[in-house]
Order: C-alpha cells, then structure tokens, then sequence
C-alpha cells in the first residue's frame, strides 16, 4: 500500500501517464506549469465524475476493491475526528452507513 504522505503524487502520476494527449498538450510548458496543469485536469476528471478529487487519487492508486474501502474509511475517520464529529453524527451529513467496514 502507498503511504499517505504519496498517494496524491503516485495518483497524479498514474493521471498523466494514462492521458497521453494531456502531456502532448503541456509538453512545452516548464515543470512547474506541467505539474499545475495536470492538477487542474486531475480536479476537473474527478468533478466530471463527481468524485472530490482525494476520492479519485484514491480510486487511482487502490491495488484492489477492497484497499479502496478500506482507504476511504480510514479517511472519512480522520476528517470525523478533524471536525470533532462523532463518527454516526459524520455518517448521517455525508449520507454514509456507520455500520459499513
């Protein structure tokens, strides 16, 4: 599994290598506009889906079905935690199951 502290850049990466006329398109730019481009093409992939975008870097570096449930809850708990929400008070605003592994 990708440490935390990675899974947005591996899922950025895994972004742009499987848009290959994105890269095209930025090719010309220097690094730091290369980079701030795929970050915007990446938010507006995951708007197109309507996903939020920590949502799709997850879905972009989960290894199986069950790595990517496991890593949304880990997340949903920290941001529960975060707001000094209860974990069944979080589920109920964000429509989630509390019950769910």
């Amino acid at each position: 599994m990708i440490a935390k502290e990675h899974r947005q850049t591996v899922a950025l990466q895994r972004f742009a290598e499987a848009n290959a006329q994105l890269l095209e398109e930025i090719k010309s730019l220097d690094a730091r506009e290369q980079a701030q481009q795929i970050q915007w093409a990446f938010e507006d992939q995951a708007q197109a889906q309507g996903l939020q975008a920590w949502e799709l870097a997850l879905e972009l570096i989960a290894e199986s079905p069950e790595a990517l449930a496991s890593m949304r809850l880990e997340t949903h708990q920290e941001v529960a935690e975060a707001l000094g929400l209860g974990w069944e008070e979080y589920c109920h605003f964000n429509e989630l199951d509390p019950a769910a592994p």
